[in-house]
């Protein structure tokens, strides 16, 4: 009797014990998702390959310099005091819509990644933005231009920020460049007469980007009525490599310049093509995307001339705040990578750095929490420079303000590459805009 007491008295006592130990272990289990392992997973979905590659490697990699630089100051600070590291896993888009699709629900479902950063393509973006309506992950968009990234109906888009110029923005802002300072330049050198329009040209892919670009700029033609005529709106699809076709359309329609929405491996050969087979002498305008190492190289001598609306250059960087940052940030850079990055490559470094912040500030990564943070934010610039020098995100549609500008690019023919200088707006120009000899007017004959 006397031992089946003490069995018994044993058996209470382990049953105890391991109850003890089970509820510790899940009070240790429970704290903010982060501090229990102290890591930070960030998603980034990048283009590694397809037609999108150059950039997306440039944004991939760019984001690591950021994670290198986060981590090295001791991490991020989460409420219960701790400190959690960084730790990047990509997802290739592989510049498709499936591709897209399947590296976000891979990032999401099997990684369990925090907050997610990057998207280039505006069409492959779209493509897969109704996963993360569905799962609510914070997403900090720093590529995919299209208005429709955050402004579109169908779905939830509140946890999606745009941390980039869209293409309403930097379509109305070349289009004004064209209307004031390429109009004055072809008044001077040729004395046309004060009513006659600028003649221009739109060769776009046929893509959300495409579109968005085509349609601010007819929206600010007509809004603004501005004299600028458009005698020809040739399209692409993405990833083409031969657009003789439609440049040789374009060059019957006599313009003054032709705007390219185009990538900048889509963009180098299309101007190279217009130059050197069609003979298309011309001014040749450019999104921002292409201001890209690979592209000033891919260019040549056919680059002379041409024109890229930007906010951060692998080449050149306004006086001012944010010089200094982009000089350190360039050297990171090429230190690890042994060349320069470009200017997708510099808002998605900004990203990691944003959601950094705002899970710093939401002291958790919970989800709901980070999206809230997102909201509220607003922290100084980092490398790029911001409206009021604050990265924030409108209300409305949770969109980012950049201050832009508009670079014209010479021929080193020491290097056998182009090279950008500023020349618009005057308070950031470190050159003045210029007609090359070589230029050809458009004419209505």
């Amino acid at each position: 009797m006397k031992y089946s007491t003490l069995v018994i008295a044993v058996l209470l006592v382990a049953a105890a014990l391991i109850a003890g130990c089970s509820q510790q272990q899940a009070t240790t289990q429970q704290p903010s998702a982060a501090s229990s392992q102290g890591i930070i997973k960030v998603g980034v979905i990048a283009s590694l390959t397809g037609p999108a590659s150059n950039v997306g490697n440039s944004m991939w990699q760019s984001a690591q310099v950021a994670a290198d630089k986060i981590n090295s100051d001791g991490g991020v600070t989460l409420k219960d005091g701790s400190k959690a590291q960084i730790k990047l896993i990509v997802g290739d888009d592989e510049s498709t819509q499936q591709g897209g699709q399947t590296a976000a629900t891979k990032l999401i479902t099997d990684d369990k990644v925090d907050i997610l950063v990057g998207g280039y393509s505006s069409a492959v973006t779209s493509a897969y933005e109704q996963t993360i309506a569905e799962y609510k992950v914070p997403y900090i968009v720093t590529g995919a231009s299209s208005p429709i990234i955050t402004h579109r109906t169908d779905i939830d888009t509140s946890y999606i920020f745009h941390h980039c110029p869209t293409t309403d923005s930097y379509g109305q802002y070349t289009t004004t460049f064209i209307d004031q300072v390429l109009r004055s330049a072809l008044d001077k050198k040729f004395s046309f007469a004060a009513d006659r329009p600028i003649r221009l040209a739109l060769l776009y892919q046929d893509t959300a980007f495409g579109k968005g670009v085509q349609t601010a700029v007819n929206n600010t033609i007509t809004n603004n009525k501005l004299n600028i005529q458009l005698v020809a709106q040739q399209s692409f699809k993405m990833g083409e490599s031969d657009f003789r076709t439609q440049l040789t359309l374009i060059k019957a329609a006599n313009p003054d310049a032709v705007y390219l929405a185009a990538f900048p491996n889509e963009g180098a050969p299309i101007i190279t093509q217009a130059r050197r087979d069609i003979g298309l002498n011309t001014i040749f305008l450019n999104v921002e995307n292409n201001d890209n190492a690979q592209f000033y190289k891919d260019l040549g001598q056919y680059g002379e001339g041409a024109i890229i609306e930007s906010r951060f250059s692998p080449y050149v960087a306004p006086t001012g705040a944010v010089a200094d940052a982009q000089s350190t940030f360039k050297q990171s850079y090429f230190t690890k990578f042994r060349t320069y990055p470009d200017m997708m490559g510099a808002s998605t470094y900004e990203g990691v750095f944003i959601g950094a912040q705002a899970i710093g500030n939401a002291g958790t990564t919970d989800k709901t929490a980070v999206r809230q943070a997102l909201v509220a934010l607003k922290m100084p610039q980092v490398i790029e420079a911001m409206k009021d020098k604050t990265i924030s995100f409108s209300p409305d549609y949770r969109e980012s303000s950049f201050d832009l500008w508009m670079e014209q690019l010479s021929y080193n023919a020491t290097i056998g590459e182009t090279r950008p200088a500023i020349v618009w707006p005057d308070n950031l120009k470190t050159s003045d805009f210029t007609l090359p000899s070589w230029y050809v007017a458009g004419s209505s004959s």
